[in-house]
């Protein structure tokens, strides 16, 4: 853009012996239409012109935003440093001296539009990167070396409530547990102090304060990231409904399907817990073995199904009476069901089975062939021990299996108790039958 037409005519010409698609403008106004028109990749602006001067065309076109990045190159026979600079403040890329050296002005465009070039490039793969990121189903954190929170992508917005703007700035600490945030923080320490002869952090399980104050399940991969500072890259993976599913599956597996009271593996693995932690405390530990009288001859009269239903009431009433963290009440096989009472005397144990006979009893679920009575009713074996070292639990096992069926040799529907101590089992009932 040039006020004298032999000017802009011997520019065009050289412009298009280089190749270049050019238009010209004889003024600041025509420039400026031009220019947001066809979006050139650079704009040769002479200092002065009549009416508008390049520097108040070249001040229009920076304020414009569809103009705003085009690269200027003012040409003037104004060369004061005071001029120059006046053309750099406003956002000329370069400044030419007149007269026109057709050789120079070649070089100083074909390097403009080089730099234009890979600018572009370079911002295509910057917006390419940032699409990628903010389009990610994982979290990605940026953290420095101190815990604080650098960047955040929209996936972490999601996952943990927070604005992009309330993570930056943030530190790990008010996100994860204290101790495996202080684990964090001394890994990034080591790595910024000896990157090399520190090993990867790797991914591990997570648990993260949600903004609401309720916690998410994540997996936290932590890579490294060396630039003018050390920085860590944190991808973020929900694990919420996988750790929902394996729990559940846990729960499934430890759960009787028909009765949904615990199974014998649960329990077996509850008693073993409950064993060792009486053997440390002395304290006493009451089994409970509980049998459906003529539970074959229920099943036989009145079908399979009524025999589910009757044990899913059983069941009930036995959930019912197991109300502390160390009480558990299971299904052990058939209609034979069990119950632990952790830190519970023989008198208490015992107390504790009549109520739920008798609540048992208290259904009145009919049982038309029961020769013991007109409902439904169990015989409970109840045995109490205190664990030492060299005792068994398969001894409280049995020692309870004999007393319940000393309780169906006296008649059923009935409780009978005894010690498991360092006696037998055996010498154990026997002096129950003999009170």
């Amino acid at each position: 853009m040039d006020d004298a037409p032999e000017n802009l005519s011997a520019l065009r010409s050289m412009m298009v012996q280089q190749g270049y698609q050019t238009f010209v403008a004889n003024n600041g106004e025509r420039a400026l239409k031009i220019a947001r028109r066809v979006q050139p990749d650079l704009i040769l602006l002479d200092v002065l012109m009549p009416g508008m001067d390049g520097l108040e065309t070249c001040r229009q076109l920076k304020s414009h935003a569809s103009t705003q990045r085009i690269p200027v190159i003012f040409m003037s026979a104004k060369t004061e440093t005071e001029d120059v600079v006046a053309g750099f403040d406003i956002g000329a890329v370069d400044y030419i001296s007149k007269p026109l050296r057709m050789a120079e002005v070649c070089a100083r465009v074909r390097t403009q539009l080089q730099i234009r070039s890979r600018s572009e490039t370079q911002e295509e793969q910057a917006e390419r990167l940032r699409a990628i990121v903010n389009s990610m189903a994982e979290g990605l954190l940026i953290i420095e070396a101190d815990g604080r929170i650098q960047f955040a992508n929209p996936a972490c917005v999601n996952y943990l409530g927070y604005t992009e703007q309330e993570l930056a700035g943030r530190n790990i600490s008010e996100l994860l547990n204290p101790m495996v945030a202080q684990e964090y923080l001394d890994y990034f320490q080591r790595y910024s102090a000896e990157p090399e002869s520190t090993h990867s952090h790797g991914t591990r399980e997570v648990i993260i304060r949600h903004r609401n104050g309720s916690s998410v399940c994540m997996d936290l991969t932590l890579t490294p990231m060396v630039l003018r500072q050390p920085l860590f890259v944190g991808l973020l993976h929900d694990i919420t409904h996988h750790k929902q599913s394996e729990d559940a599956l846990q729960r499934a597996a430890m759960i009787d399907p028909l009765t949904k009271i615990a199974n014998r593996r649960h329990f077996d693995s509850f008693i073993e817990k409950e064993w060792q932690r009486a053997m440390r405390s002395g304290l006493p530990l009451s089994l409970v073995v509980l049998d459906v009288d003529h539970f074959k001859l229920y099943n036989d009269t009145l079908g399979h199904p009524a025999g589910d239903a009757c044990l899913q009431q059983v069941a009930q009433a036995l959930a019912a009476h197991a109300l502390r963290q160390t009480d558990l009440a299971a299904r052990y096989g058939g209609e034979e069901f069990v119950l632990l009472f952790a830190e519970t005397d023989s008198a208490t144990a015992l107390q504790l089975a009549e109520a739920i006979r008798a609540r048992i009893e208290g259904l009145q679920i009919p049982h038309p062939r029961s020769a013991t009575s007109p409902w439904l009713t169990v015989s409970i074996g109840v045995a109490t021990t205190h664990p030492r070292h060299l005792d068994s639990i398969e001894s409280l096992f049995v020692a309870a299996d004999r007393a319940m069926y000393v309780a169906k040799e006296h008649g059923r529907n009935q409780v009978q108790a005894t010690q498991c101590g360092s006696s037998s089992a055996m010498d154990a009932i026997k002096a129950l039958v003999l009170r």
